[in-house]
């Protein structure tokens, strides 16, 4: 009558013995995802079940000495979503980021996942989650570079060199198989030279380190962009060759010229439209959009430059074959990623299955009998 309840915790070391760094398993729960939005077997938070989260953002002053105030790339954020198909369950991931953590020698975020019993809401499993975020952020422009890259592309670009391109750029190496050069772009050259470094051990190709934001893109069949926050990063349209696919998972600009002539493929318009549903709400469109992955889309969609959200093109679509991505070689794409809480969900669940299939992992009792039944 009162069935007591027990939960998986895994943590980091548990997360990678369960598969969370398998780049290209990823890219394939990643792509049934994305059918599954196309189809629209999802939810995720706010009252239109798109928006990508709930963030506390700390005051610039306070009269509290204990409340933290505002300081670089600093907030908490909830991500809540369902998930359907195979998967058919709730998730949330929570996180808190301070840019300030890395003279602490932590990473700048730190996060968990906690997957949940859709019907009684009962825990399944809590989880180590940066791993888990970074692989699903990558695996989506690895769907991305599946549907939309041309596949005979030989040179790949890396605009940024931290820990998401990292899995960004494994994930679509897991798609591109006639990769044979390597550009890495970073404002700081060794770190542009350790990531080439590390390409050239791990695929055995070209690759070489650069910190000028032009030798980055010229040249590029490819190129996947997850530049700090702190600098958005900027790049002509002259840059940009014929055929060439720019994957975008962090904030950037470009000239109006690019990106009114490119063919623009989103992860999920109905996320986006949710993005401008909040920029009218917080009163001030113009400085929410700077803060958000899409605001140089936005600003054009509202000068009449670019089509509307809901006549878009979503990559759910393209994976269903409902719209066209990449129609001819020449064309020059760009997909924009913002992030979903529903790929958290799919690969945490993922992982969780393979841990319970292989033993791996802690089960912790939440409860013997609930006191309040």
């Amino acid at each position: 009558m009162y069935p007591r309840i027990d939960f998986l915790y895994l943590s980091e070391p548990d997360m990678i013995a369960a598969g969370v760094l398998d780049a290209e398993r990823c890219v394939t729960v990643c792509e049934e995802t994305f059918s599954l939005l196309g189809e629209g077997d999802y939810l995720m938070g706010g009252a239109n079940h798109n928006s990508h989260g709930l963030n506390i953002v700390f005051p610039k002053e306070t009269k509290f000495p204990n409340m933290p105030v505002a300081g670089p790339d600093r907030r908490f954020a909830a991500m809540p979503g369902y998930l359907g198909g195979r998967f058919d369950v709730c998730g949330n991931k929570w996180y808190g980021s301070n840019h300030a953590n890395a003279s602490k020698g932590l990473p700048r975020s730190v996060l968990t996942m906690m997957l949940n019993d859709k019907d009684t809401g009962a825990p399944l499993a809590l989880m180590s989650a940066n791993l888990l975020s970074a692989a699903r952020t990558g695996g989506v422009p690895g769907v991305a570079a599946k549907h939309l890259a041309n596949a005979d592309s030989k040179v790949v670009s890396v605009i940024g060199c931290g820990p998401i391109n990292k899995a960004c750029f494994s994930a679509i190496m897991t798609q591109l198989k006639a990769v044979e050069k390597v550009v890495c772009f970073d404002i700081f050259l060794d770190k542009a030279n350790e990531f080439a470094a590390w390409v050239k051990e791990t695929y055995n190709v070209e690759a070489m380190g650069v910190d000028d934001a032009e030798a980055g893109f010229r040249g590029a069949d490819v190129v996947t962009v997850a530049a700090s926050r702190l600098k958005p990063l900027f790049f002509n349209d002259e840059w940009i060759k014929e055929g060439a696919t720019i994957l975008v998972s962090g904030p950037f600009n470009t000239e109006e010229s690019f990106l009114t002539t490119a063919k623009i493929v989103y992860d999920h318009t109905a996320l986006q439209e949710a993005y401008v549903e909040d920029a009218v709400a917080s009163g001030n469109k113009d400085a929410y959009y700077s803060g958000v992955i899409g605001g140089p889309f936005f600003r054009l969609i509202d000068a009449g430059k670019l089509p509307a959200l809901h006549d878009s093109t979503g990559l759910g679509d393209v994976v269903n074959g409902k719209k066209p991505g990449r129609e001819t070689p020449k064309d020059r794409v760009i997909f924009i990623a913002c992030g979903m809480a529903v790929f958290d969900i799919s690969w945490g669940y993922e992982c969780y299955q393979t841990a319970l299939k292989n033993g791996i992992g802690q089960s912790l009792n939440l409860w013997e009998k609930p006191s309040q039944a």
